[in-house]
């Protein structure tokens, strides 16, 4: 608790039934002592205190303060005591009233800005088992001057030419400084010169740079080269630390001076001459003279400025600078004359241009090749043209053309030429209709003339060509020499049109004989056609030896053969009776079973199938060919004779067989009838 609370009880007896006080009332006073249940709390946390760099040990930096909730007046409950946990050596606690001080000497910030530094406060005036509470306090050290400016150089090399402007910068130097703000401001100044009063040094302020700027006019030839001492300094020096050295710094600066070709320059500003007006012509009334400055002393040419002398009356030799007369003088008419010498540098070598001028040699003509059309319905003075020319020639004046109808067609003209004064011209229409019946195509000749000396002029023919139009003077119709002129199908348009025609051709030929591939007439043509059939598969092969033959493997593996398999050249019926199999008849050979089986289970196949043709079918299996150890099993392609064979097990091979059975299984006079 925070004090030292007392409670004052009063105690009084009364019935319960009458409240009538069965005695007098009496008091107890009751007092709380305080114990130490709360620890020091910072008013702040964390604190922020800057303190200036290089600071003598114990400069106040900031005061902390803790609080304790127990009661201060009993005990040492409330009694707080400060301490510094962390940031020693630089700093130091006073343990009574918590003001923070510098600890160590020369605090640098260049080296070390910040710096955090833990407190603690402990109560029961830092006995043990007193409780305690912490806070941080963040310190920083503020700048001061403790540190001289620095050239980055000794020795500055700038080179400007002769022709630089008064007031130009010559070159930038530059000092560096370890402190901030204010303290890093800088002074340039000049101490030292072979060239006094040519330059002069400003300090950029935003850059902190010196900046060497020209004062007076620089001359090659007369001085080449100057030498500059340039001083440093701190604007805002701090006295206390002027002992540590001084506070400057000192660097040479040299400028080089760079030729550049300057014209003459005459010996006088100015001369007057006196001449009697009875002087005769080309005699000398006086003489100019000029030099070059610079080193190579280039020879002078003079020559006299005509802006001046627009009656050419004067004239200077270009050598030696003379002046005489060209014409003779009159005082009564023009007692002063004055004139202007121009001095250039004259050299051994010079490059000469020669420009090839311009004569009018060549004669205009159209611009392009030009083809118009004219409606069968053209009212007179209708525009259908307009026309206009080029020309190879440049004049200095630009061109200028001049257009007109040739003089042999201008009786007889069914067209005219307007001149637009603007190197454009129209043509127009000189009657109302034309007729492409009597004549489709028309050739106006147009004479185009330019107006340079020597005039030069071309005949040009314009194609007219005469076509239907609508109200609105759109061509509808017209001869096939302006169709082709006016759709303009290129070559590449001509290519793609014949390509669609081969392509079609090749599509109709495709057509054709596809449609000439007809299927063959299918075997069963109705039900009720019950004629034999005879398919024959006419591919008899060369044996076991032809390997291009039917693949005999087939037939020796019955059992890779598909069951049941149904016929393809008939649709299956349902009402057809089931077939009763009958037994395989016994085995003709020893060798070769597989194929007898495979022969034998088609027999029975085909006499119990519904679906088979109601007619006798002979399928000719010929694919053993010459030296077959099966021999051939075709009938009618046997090499024996018909005597030498018994056809008497084909009537055991079902209904379906019947017609076989008769032709070769009766006697002979059975089969030759």
């Amino acid at each position: 608790m925070s004090l030292c609370h007392s409670f004052t009880l009063t105690r009084i007896a009364v019935n319960r039934v009458t409240n009538v006080a069965l005695e007098g009332q009496s008091e107890f006073v009751i007092k709380i002592h305080d114990i130490n249940d709360n620890e020091p709390r910072f008013t702040r946390d964390p604190y922020v205190a800057r303190v200036p760099e290089m600071s003598d040990i114990g400069t106040s930096v900031i005061q902390v303060t803790a609080t304790d909730a127990d009661d201060s007046t009993y005990g040492n409950s409330a009694r707080v005591v400060y301490s510094i946990l962390e940031g020693q050596p630089y700093f130091s606690v006073d343990p009574e009233t918590g003001l923070i001080k510098t600890a160590l000497p020369g605090m640098d910030r260049e080296v070390k800005e910040n710096y955090q530094v833990v407190i603690q406060a402990k109560d029961m005036a830092g006995q043990n088992g007193g409780l305690s509470g912490t806070a941080t306090v963040n310190i920083a050290l503020s700048d001061v001057n403790d540190n001289p400016p620095r050239f980055t150089k000794t020795l500055y090399d700038f080179r400007v030419p002769e022709s630089i402007e008064l007031g130009s910068a010559v070159g930038l130097i530059r000092a560096v400084d370890a402190d901030i703000g204010e303290n890093a401001e800088m002074d340039y100044r000049i101490i030292g010169s072979d060239g006094p009063g040519m330059f002069d040094v400003t300090t950029n302020r935003s850059t902190q740079e010196g900046v060497v700027v020209l004062r007076k006019p620089l001359d090659f030839e007369k001085k080449r080269q100057y030498s500059l001492r340039i001083q440093v300094e701190n604007a805002h020096a701090n006295s206390r630390f002027f002992s540590a050295g001084p506070f400057r710094d000192e660097a040479t600066v040299k400028v080089t001076v760079e030729d550049v070709d300057e014209p003459p320059v005459f010996e006088r500003a100015s001369y007057v001459m006196e001449v009697k007006e009875d002087t005769a012509r080309n005699t000398a009334i006086g003489s100019v003279s000029a030099s070059d400055p610079d080193d190579k002393n280039s020879l002078v040419r003079y020559s006299i400025d005509r802006r001046t002398d627009m009656d050419r009356m004067f004239n200077v030799h270009a050598g030696n600078g003379s002046v005489f007369l060209l014409r003779e003088l009159d005082r009564e008419e023009n007692a002063w004359h004055n004139i202007s010498v121009i001095a250039t540098e004259f050299s051994n070598r010079a490059p000469v241009y020669v420009r090839v001028l311009d004569v009018n040699d060549n004669a205009p003509a159209f611009a392009t090749g030009y083809e118009t059309f004219v409606c069968e319905n053209a009212k007179a003075n209708q525009r259908i043209q307009t026309v206009s020319a080029t020309d190879p020639d440049t004049p200095l004046g630009g061109h200028r053309f001049f257009f007109s109808l040739a003089q042999e067609a201008a009786g007889k003209a069914n067209f005219s030429v307007r001149d637009n004064k603007d190197n454009t011209a129209w043509i127009l229409t000189r009657r109302n209709s034309y007729n492409s019946l009597q004549k489709s195509v028309y050739h106006v000749p147009v004479v185009i003339s330019d107006g340079e000396y020597p005039m030069q002029s071309s005949t040009n023919t314009l194609t007219v060509r005469v076509c239907t139009c609508d109200r609105e003077g759109n061509m509808k119709l017209c001869n096939a020499e302006a169709l082709t002129a006016r759709a303009g199908l290129s070559t590449g348009a001509l290519v793609a049109i014949l390509l669609c025609v081969v392509i079609l051709l090749m599509i109709v030929v495709l057509f054709a004989a596809l449609r000439r591939q007809r299927k063959k007439e299918p075997l069963i043509i109705s039900k009720e056609d019950v004629r034999d059939n005879v398919v024959s598969y006419n591919d008899e092969g060369g044996g076991e030896e032809d390997t291009q033959a039917f693949d005999i493997g087939t037939l020796r593996n019955p059992e890779a053969i598909e069951e049941s398999k149904q016929r393809r050249d008939i649709v299956p019926e349902a009402f057809y009776p089931a077939a009763v199999r009958r037994p395989a008849p016994p085995p003709i050979r020893d060798h070769n079973g597989d194929v007898r089986d495979f022969i034998n289970q088609r027999l029975q196949d085909n006499d119990g199938d519904p679906t088979a043709p109601p007619y006798d079918s002979l399928a000719t299996y010929a694919y053993e060919g010459s030296g077959s150890a099966a021999e051939s099993l075709s009938s009618l392609e046997s090499a024996t004779t018909e005597g030498e064979q018994d056809y008497n097990y084909l009537s055991e091979w079902g209904p379906r067989f019947k017609k076989l059975a008769d032709m070769y299984g009766g006697d002979d006079g059975d089969s030759d009838s």
